[in-house]
């Protein structure tokens, strides 16, 4: 074991066994994590990098899984030769970990105060006064604002990012040598993804810890490693400093990761994908980029007439208290919104969380009720519709919403789900023309129609919202608000999905409310951009003029957020 390394792993395998046989997750993968220096582990869902994570804390549940071969040193000593009791004290206090998502993470039942001391008690011994003292002390230095007083909180009284850094307490309660991060900023808005990059960059110099940070996002890597390993279906297909991987990358699948991911200063007019770079059993593909053409400016003119047109929208939702349950106070989600939407076009949306825009696109179906306002659509004012008029109006105005798998009911076909919406809306006369219409439907998106019969679990993050495009598009609707359809997804599949939603666009003269937090996602899909801030429109201007150009301060800060997907160490490079 190198002098300089904390973690040495060493032909690490594990293996799954399942009613199908064995799945080999991960395939004797070895890498160092250096002292003090923060190792990118990078790659798609499924490539095996949170396996990884799990394996090296133990953590691999068996049965159904097993660390099949392989060593795992960590000051010298191999983990894996550990008993349970001596592996309890290593979790926690040597190695952390920082999850995904805090509020699966985190007991809903329990203040973020007794869970932080809870830490403190097992491993460092102290009193519970003493351990809330320190749970208030790294409450302060993650950033939690009146720490004091939110000691007391639980999590659900949290904001995501607030959360987030909850967790980050936690996970440095014991100073530990190792914090493993599993995309711990994956769920969260770019800009309080860049105040968690920040805040854990700073930790380490303090604590002077190593990093093993997991993510799918290069951009985001290249932000806060020194090394950079990258997995694909359970193996290291590349490793290196993170400066090598961006300027020469070797491997076709790392090519195409750092082609994917939408950029401010891309000019495709559609977006690369993994696929371009290889083939389906791994061997490089020749591939210009210029064959994807370059994106025109989509001016709006007399072709595009305005098909919806909001004026003065509201929706406030009520805050009750005392006794009676009366309204305190009121949440103004959308505050006197007034914009226009041209046929054929996209609106992009964008904004960070709680600043009004998903209300606003669920007002605008009235799938909520708005307080306030009028929403045209074709000069019709939808908040004055009732009954039938209002069914036939959705089926015209369709939406997609960002979980594929919270959208699809897990105990129905996808060829039912497809054709349920035809049913509801009386189209096609038979079952055969709804299951061969439900197919053509399939092609479209991209999806094998033999799939019909399978259900939801057994598709990918990917193909799942393929199938809720496809469910979308049943009822031939004119206009779709796509909700942050693509923020879930790994930045591969999330460029396949844009691509699609371009194609079919084009296809059917589809017009679009695409929301999203990311910027450089909206550059990519949008022509005009209205920017959101706490119920209001702040910005709204063509694509080209509000990232060249931009007005608001907020625009300027979302903005700046991004990730520039150029490693620390080059400086101004233009990678």
């Amino acid at each position: 074991m190198d002098q300089n390394s904390l973690v040495s792993i060493r032909n690490l395998s594990v293996e799954f066994h399942t009613d199908d046989g064995v799945v080999n997750a991960v395939k004797k993968i070895s890498f160092d994590i250096p002292k003090g220096k923060t190792v990118g582990l990078v790659g798609e869902s499924g490539s095996g990098k949170s396996v990884t994570s799990l394996a090296l804390m133990r953590l691999v549940a068996s049965p159904p899984g097993k660390i099949s071969s392989g060593e795992m040193l960590f000051e010298g000593k191999d983990l894996l030769k550990l008993s349970e009791s001596e592996m309890r004290k290593v979790r926690g206090k040597k190695i952390s970990m920082i999850f995904q998502e805090p509020m699966t993470s985190l007991n809903p039942v329990f203040t973020v105060g007794d869970q932080i001391a809870e830490t403190l008690i097992l491993h460092e011994k102290l009193s519970k006064k003493d351990a809330f003292e320190k749970a208030m002390s790294l409450m302060n230095q993650v950033g939690i604002p009146n720490p004091a007083q939110r000691i007391k909180s639980y999590p659900h009284e949290l904001s995501g990012g607030q959360r987030q850094r909850i967790m980050i307490a936690m996970a440095i309660a014991c100073n530990p040598q190792l914090l493993i991060c599993d995309e711990p900023t994956t769920a969260l808005d770019v800009t309080i993804q860049k105040q968690i990059l920040e805040l854990l960059a700073q930790l380490q110099e303090k604590y002077k810890m190593s990093m093993l940070f997991i993510t799918h996002d290069l951009g985001v890597i290249a932000d806060i490693a020194d090394e950079v390993a990258v997995m694909y279906r359970g193996n290291i297909v590349e490793w290196g400093p993170v400066e090598n991987i961006f300027v020469k990358p070797q491997h076709p699948y790392t090519k195409g990761l750092l082609a994917c991911r939408p950029s401010l200063k891309s000019k495709s007019a559609r977006l690369p994908t993994v696929s371009d770079f290889m083939s389906e059993d791994g061997k490089e593909k020749v591939f210009d980029i210029r064959a994807l053409g370059e994106k025109k400016v989509r001016a709006v003119t007399d072709k595009n007439p305005v098909i919806l047109e909001l004026n003065n929208v509201k929706k406030h939702f009520p805050i009750r208290g005392g006794v009676f349950g009366g309204v305190k106070n009121w949440v103004k989600a959308v505050d006197g919104v007034s914009l226009k939407v041209h046929k054929g076009r996209t609106l992009g949306l964008v904004g960070e969380s709680g600043c009004g825009k998903s209300t606003l696109g669920r007002t605008i179906l009235r799938l909520i009720e708005p307080t306030a306002g009028e929403i045209k659509y074709d000069k019709i004012n939808i908040p004055d519709l009732g009954g039938n008029d209002l069914r036939k109006m959705r089926r015209r105005m369709q939406i997609i919403f960002q979980d594929p798998y919270a959208s699809l009911n897990p105990r129905m076909t996808v060829g039912n789900a497809l054709m349920e919406p035809m049913v509801i809306h009386d189209l096609y006369q038979t079952k055969e023309q709804r299951m061969d219409r439900a197919a053509q439907l399939m092609d479209k998106v991209g999806l094998d129609r033999k799939y019909l019969n399978r259900y939801p679990h057994e598709f990918s993050g990917g193909q799942r919202q393929r199938i809720c495009i496809a469910r979308a598009l049943a009822v031939e609707p004119e206009f779709i608000i796509c909700d942050e359809s693509v923020s879930a997804l790994d930045v591969s599949i999330q460029a396949q999905i844009l691509n699609l939603l371009l194609d079919l666009q084009k296809e059917m003269n589809l017009t679009y409310i695409f929301i999203s937090h990311d910027l450089a996602v909206i550059k990519f899909i949008a022509d005009e951009v209205a920017v959101m801030y706490n119920g209001h429109v702040v910005e709204k201007a063509d694509a080209v003029s509000i990232y060249e150009n931009p007005q608001h301060d907020y625009t300027k800060k979302l903005l700046n957020a991004i990730p520039r997907g150029v490693p620390k160490h080059l400086g101004n490079l233009n990678v």
